[in-house]
């Protein structure tokens, strides 16, 4: 077996979200993959929908909060215990650096597309958009979002197993897929080449 630079679960973010992506916290997987069925279940087949859900989740909350509040006043109890419930200045700041690395990337992959006319670019663009614009149309957003968890959960302990296998494939599949795509940008350049001298 080969060793690897960087495990996966230190590429995981290591932690505890990395054990459950693993099973190597095998409870807290079963429950992730359980609830994540459960809500799949309750929002695509059962019918319910997500506003009217949170809608009377929350209605519950504040309706318990407000009557134990009230009969603590009256029978001299404890309120209920709430947190603070405010965002701080450093997750804001956080999530913000996080999204703007995003942004960054993707306005750098349209300045490669429409200012260096980046070809290849294009093209991985356009596959990637189309991809998605046809699993989209097979099925509806919970259910990519359940599918999504769902790999997720279940993916990452089979790579871990068949590392070395699956490296191996992919680098295969990837020389493949890399060669078409340069012969489909040569012919594209060919077939522009031609047009301008004719």
């Amino acid at each position: 077996m080969a060793t690897h630079p960087r495990s996966l679960h230190a590429l995981l973010g290591g932690g505890a979200v990395a054990d459950v992506l693993l099973w190597r916290r095998r409870n807290a997987s079963a429950a992730a993959v359980v609830a994540a069925s459960a809500v799949w279940f309750v929002f695509e087949r059962a019918g319910y929908s997500l506003p009217s859900v949170l809608a009377n989740a929350l209605l519950l909350l504040v309706a318990i909060l407000f009557f134990w509040a009230k009969s603590a006043s009256l029978l001299n109890r404890p309120l209920p215990p709430l947190p603070n419930l405010e965002v701080s200045d450093v997750v804001v700041e956080k999530a913000a650096d996080r999204a703007l690395v995003w942004i960054n990337r993707v306005l750098a992959v349209g300045h490669d597309i429409a200012i260096k006319r980046d070809r290849k670019v294009f093209i991985q663009v356009i596959l990637i958009l189309w991809m998605v614009s046809y699993v989209g149309m097979l099925f509806n957003f919970l259910t990519l979002i359940y599918i999504g968890v769902m790999l997720s959960l279940l993916v990452p302990p089979l790579y871990e197993k068949y590392q070395d296998q699956v490296d191996e494939k992919l680098g295969v599949a990837h020389s493949v897929l890399s060669r078409h795509l340069d012969t489909i940008i040569t012919r594209a350049g060919q077939s522009a080449k031609q047009k301008k001298t004719e």
